[in-house]
């Protein structure tokens, strides 16, 4: 069972991915330094390493589906 509190919602926007809100630091609207044609990748289970713009925390991803995508560590209940 994947565990809730390591995943984190994204929207695309275009060929954009964004989070509505960084779990890390709460900033608003993050465009996230890879676009949708890295999803399909990720959702083969190839890790890639995150690195949030807004504040540089970093976080393995592991796994991406339709809405959400998957970390390595907990994400939710941060601040």
């Amino acid at each position: 069972m994947i565990p809730f509190e390591n995943t984190w919602p994204y929207e695309i926007i275009q060929q954009d991915v964004y989070v509505n809100e960084c779990p890390f630091c709460g900033k608003s609207n993050v465009l996230l330094p890879f676009k949708k044609k890295d999803l399909p990748e990720l959702a083969r289970g190839v890790k890639r390493l995150l690195v949030f713009p807004c504040c540089h925390s970093r976080v393995t991803l592991v796994d991406a589906d339709r809405d959400y995508l998957l970390a390595q560590q907990p994400l939710r209940n941060r601040h």
